[in-house]
């Protein structure tokens, strides 16, 4: 297809979208503006960029939303109202920030600074935080209350509190603390563990650990993990209209940061939705020195970013000096997200900046390579515009992700205890000289865009079906109302190995009465 005709049929598919929308608000009933309730409870500016951007087009929906929030947006719609939690970044000081410790870690310190200190802080803050406190004692009414989840269970009190409905969102994509609230299946056989790095295609042994951290991941989050989450919930609503355990079985509404183009294809109940991609908004001009700087590169342009939470500056000065001593012989030019814009020897094809407009940079033709750690935005924004990448993935969700590129053909990984300059000129190199890395992520770019409606129109859609359905109990699955024993039928395959090891008793028994009986037949004929 020429590529001239795609801006075309992108804007006939819109029209069509708006079309249909219009057709089923005859059938369906217009949801009025409405009342929202949005808590975006942790300081990572990641998870942040996500939620604020659902809010945002909630708003621009013509809903009036209210938002409980570490930061501030810089464009927000005038019925868009927030309320700045101050003091957020002290609470979390003690938290270390240079993210590259955090790769001499194994996942289970990760999991423990997850379920425990992040938990902790997080939820003691935002529900003793005074304008929190002062929310609650107003008398505000909201028709749905949203809270991203992510270690945030109690948070999700706020609901009962203001007798809404309850819609979360994750920004990691489904994993046990999203599964449990709507009771979408998670074989371990093919849903690898987040934090483990592997992919949907796992050999034994991996399916082997898979299963293992799984199971006691399970264990510690029922019985260690959320009661004390429920001693939150019960400090902070004293007079809860519902009980934690109702409260998390009132879920309405689950939207997950994740498309099965760009993961892997999932089993999920009507009340679990994929808006992968909904923070990336229509690409905006860059400032025009940027510009300048990407239209003038006839070899093209290597984009490198190492996310919000981990920062360039931090790398080590012999991984640093690696990186460009070997962009000092390409002939790309580099644009390089580094905090520290004072480091001496940058290579004349090099330009660094402490910020950059990421989405909008990886939309320029001229990009041939990203250069991440992995995480899913990152990753999500590069498949998004076709683009192939080059993973350093240090902790968390990124080595899957990084891992998932390199399966799927459109990456490669480089170790980050590996990097020097003749690991760094290998991948890069081997990608850009390599047309199959570009035209796979191109594919799977098509793959992305093909779809009734944006990530932005389908969150927008759900989240108005549950208010209009007043919490849309009709989707909910029954196995929300299941114990771990009776969801993975231990109960019942406790009794049919009874039953078994009962007959097996009882042929064992009947056995031995005949050999007595042949005994003393065999016995009479001797005598």
């Amino acid at each position: 297809m020429a590529s001239g005709t795609r801006p075309l049929i992108s804007k006939l598919l819109l029209v069509a979208a708006i079309i249909t929308f219009s057709c089923n608000s005859l059938f369906v009933g217009e949801t009025e503006a409405a009342n929202i309730l949005g808590i975006l409870p942790t300081w990572a500016k990641s998870h942040y960029i996500i939620g604020a951007e659902y809010l945002r087009v909630l708003a621009l929906a013509g809903h009036n939303v209210t938002v409980v929030t570490p930061f501030r947006l810089g464009d927000a719609p005038p019925n868009y109202h927030e309320i700045v939690m101050d003091g957020i970044l002290d609470a979390s000081a003690g938290l270390e920030k240079n993210y590259f410790k955090y790769k001499d870690g194994s996942f289970l310190m990760i999991l423990s600074m997850l379920y425990n200190d992040l938990a902790d802080t997080t939820c003691r803050f935002v529900l003793k935080h005074p304008k929190v406190v002062t929310l609650m004692k107003s008398d505000q009414q909201f028709d749905v209350v949203i809270v991203e989840t992510f270690m945030t269970e109690s948070i999700y009190g706020l609901a009962q509190h203001f007798n809404a409905p309850l819609v979360v969102f994750s920004t990691l994509g489904s994993n046990l603390w999203t599964n449990g609230l709507v009771g979408a299946p998670s074989p371990y056989s093919h849903m690898a563990h987040l934090m483990l790095g592997f992919t949907d295609h796992m050999n034994f042994y991996e399916r082997m650990i898979n299963t293992v951290v799984g199971v006691g991941e399970q264990v510690y989050y029922e019985l260690v993990y959320l009661p004390r989450q429920k001693r939150f919930y019960d400090e902070a609503f004293s007079h809860a209209s519902m009980s934690f355990d109702q409260q998390l079985k009132n879920t309405s509404l689950v939207l997950l940061n994740q498309h099965f183009a760009l993961s892997s294809p999932r089993s999920y109940p009507p009340n679990m939705v994929e808006v992968g991609g909904i923070h990336i908004r229509d690409v905006r001009p860059l400032p025009e020195d940027l510009q300048q700087y990407l239209d003038e590169a006839p070899d093209g342009v290597i984009y490198f970013c190492m996310g919000s939470h981990i920062q360039s500056k931090h790398f080590p000065s012999d991984k640093r000096d690696a990186f460009l001593k070997v962009f000092s012989q390409l002939k790309q030019r580099v644009l390089w997200k580094f905090e520290d814009t004072s480091i001496p020897d940058i290579p004349s094809n090099v330009l660094i900046r402490s910020w950059m407009p990421q989405n909008d940079i990886l939309a320029h033709r001229n990009v041939k390579l990203f250069i991440t750690h992995g995480g899913l935005l990152g990753t999500t924004e590069a498949l998004y515009h076709g683009k192939p990448i080059v993973g350093i993935p240090i902790f968390g969700d990124q080595l899957m992700n990084v891992q998932k590129a390199v399966r799927s053909g459109y990456g490669l990984k480089l170790d980050y205890e590996l990097i020097n300059e003749a690991s760094v000129r290998e991948v890069i190199e081997t990608v850009l000289m390599n047309e199959s890395f570009t035209e796979r992520a191109r594919e799977i770019s098509g793959w992305y865009h093909d779809k009734p409606m944006t990530a932005a129109e389908t969150a927008i859609f759900w989240t108005e079906y549950v208010i209009r359905h007043r919490g849309a109990a009709q989707l909910r699955s029954p196995a929300v109302e299941l114990k771990s024993w009776q969801y993975y039928l231990l109960d019942v395959g406790a009794v049919l190995v009874g039953l078994c090891l009962f007959v097996f008793a009882m042929i064992y028994k009947c056995l031995g009465a005949v050999r007595v009986i042949l005994d003393k037949v065999n016995k009479y004929k001797r005598d």
